[in-house]
């Protein structure tokens, strides 16, 4: 039994000594992009703004000589998301600007009309991006000339923007579309349009490249034109669209590809060809690795939680039952408990309004969390899960504490240690205090939710692959529910990929902490909050 012990810590120890290296060496080159770079953040108006420029020691003086480039993020999104763009173009001598939309990432400005007024939230965000374009002209000094980048919802921005604004040297549109373009468009509105999609991105999006590439003509008969430079610089009639191979619609902004032709193609614009190889911000292989160490330092600290948690002893759970079904089928078996809530709960909803709370999409969310969570609850109640009497007794007042302090615990280990280098290097999750109530609003829907399911899936004798069955089963509601009412409910789609990632990054979390403590609750508590802070600091403020 000591042999057994001591085994266990050796390869605690070891899991721990790998996961600080790989941690480490991530932070080193994600680090390494804004080397040589003078990054400097301000405010203008209630817009967070972030200047990226070549250092004074680089050679480069801050005098309105670099090309100046303005770059947009899309719906939900953030100005982190779009740091490898702008590191990028640093390093090449552009100046580049980044800035949160109201309603986003750390603008609390609120996005006005939302989604029930699109013509209001149009105005609100080419407001916003006129009062970035005003200050792009002052960096660029007396050429007054700039570029502008944007993603998703913001490439439709940036090219009315540009149109608009002569002063718009040159767009990129990523993920485009851009219904101001039909056949009647001039062939330089906007001036020097790259468009970008991700090869992996639906066909429509595609298909929009192709139409506004030459407007008026069917897809088909220019399906040649991509990775194809049309028109000419000079005028500003220039054209070109480009699939960045193998990636989706939140992987087109790190692909290094994507980063590639927008570096050639801003250079082409102002009239700076490249002279040797560039610097390229390839950051998605370390932020992945960032995350796989995190994750996996979780499991050697998770044995250090249950130990505290427990105190001396084996980690057995004084709340399980002895007996527990472990079969998939019959009514007692976990089919029905995944299946049945995943369906009735975008059905009940479907005719309820759930605009309440002043976060788009977030009241909806909450309110789909909370149902499915109780009717989970329910058919655990009704299969009999959640009334056996503990086998071993009410625990002691002095284990309730430390259970509690290992919930605040584990719960600062997913927000802190995971949630803190990604908000530094992908997006925003540091919320501004007018947000922080909304994080205790969603909590009321997603705490039922997730304490039901960790004690349907995690619970001892739990069917195998219950945890990833009720995932799935989750999602298909979400799908279901956008299905039924896909006005209201499409942007959702956009989050769904992110929601599949934090299943598996916190899965893999409260795995090891319910298996460690025998304690499903602990780890329910823990992704309850870190779900409802995710929608709460991502989801965009509206009035």
């Amino acid at each position: 039994m000591r042999h057994h012990t001591e085994r266990s810590k050796g390869r605690a120890l070891l899991v721990a000594t790998v996961a600080l290296l790989v941690i480490g060496t991530a932070l080193a080159h994600l680090e390494r992009a804004a080397s040589g770079l003078d990054v400097q953040s301000l405010r203008i108006g209630s817009a967070p703004v972030t200047v990226f420029r070549q250092s004074a020691s680089a050679g480069l003086a801050a005098d309105g000589s670099a090309p100046v480039v303005l770059i947009a993020h899309g719906f939900a999104g953030s100005q982190q998301l779009m740091q490898p763009l702008a590191t990028t173009l640093a390093h090449s001598g552009f100046t580049a600007v980044t800035f949160d939309f109201p309603g986003h990432g750390r603008n609390v400005a609120p996005m006005r009309g939302g989604l029930a007024d699109t013509d209001a939230s149009l105005r609100t965000l080419l407001a916003s991006m006129q009062e970035m374009g005003d200050y792009a002209a002052q960096l660029a000094g007396s050429r007054g000339r700039y570029a502008v980048i944007g993603h998703s919802m913001a490439s439709d921005i940036v090219v009315r923007h540009a149109q608009a604004h002569a002063e718009v040297e040159a767009t990129v549109a990523l993920s485009l579309f851009a219904p101001s373009i039909n056949a009647q468009t001039p062939p330089d509105s906007p001036r020097n349009l790259l468009v970008i999609d991700g090869a992996l991105e639906p066909g429509g999006m595609a298909t929009e490249a192709l139409r506004v590439l030459a407007p008026g003509e069917a897809a088909g008969a220019v399906a040649r034109a991509f990775a194809t430079t049309y028109g000419d610089f000079r005028q500003g009639t220039a054209r070109r669209a480009f699939l960045s191979p193998g990636v989706e619609h939140i992987g087109v902004l790190y692909s290094s590809a994507t980063l590639e032709a927008t570096l050639d193609w801003l250079s082409e614009a102002f009239g700076r060809p490249m002279t040797g190889p560039a610097f390229i911000d390839e950051r998605g292989l370390w932020l992945g690795l960032l995350i796989a160490g995190l994750v996996l330092l979780a499991w050697p600290l998770s044995l250090v939680l249950a130990r505290f948690a427990l105190g001396s002893g084996p980690a057995v759970s004084s709340t399980q039952d002895e007996v527990v079904s472990h079969r998939w089928i019959g009514w007692r078996g976990a089919a029905m408990l995944v299946i049945a809530p995943a369906v009735l709960t975008p059905l009940i909803l479907w005719p309820v309004p759930t605009h309440f709370l002043p976060i788009l999409l977030g009241d909806y969310l909450m309110v789909h969390c909370a149902l499915y969570g109780v009717l989970t609850g329910i058919g655990l109640v009704l299969a009999g899960r959640l009334l056996r009497r503990p086998v071993s007794g009410r625990a002691p007042r002095s284990v309730l504490t430390r259970r509690v302090a290992v919930v605040f615990l584990a719960t600062a280990y997913a927000l802190l240690a995971l949630g803190l280098p990604l908000d530094r290097y992908a997006f925003n999750l540091w919320p501004e205090p007018a947000r922080l109530p909304l994080v205790l609003a969603l909590l009321a829907g997603t705490l039922p939710w997730f304490l039901a399911d960790e004690w349907l899936t995690r619970a001892r004798g739990a069917p195998r692959g219950a945890y990833v069955a009720s995932k799935l089963a989750f999602l298909v509601s979400l799908v279901l529910a956008i299905a039924l009412d896909p006005q209201r409910l499409f942007f959702l789609v956009i989050i769904v990929p992110l929601i599949l990632l934090l299943f598996v990054i916190h899965g893999l979390y409260s795995r090891w902490i319910a298996q460690s403590t025998g304690q499903p609750t602990i780890a329910a508590v823990a992704n309850a909050v870190v779900f409802a802070w995710f929608i709460a600091v991502t989801f965009p403020l509206v009035s």
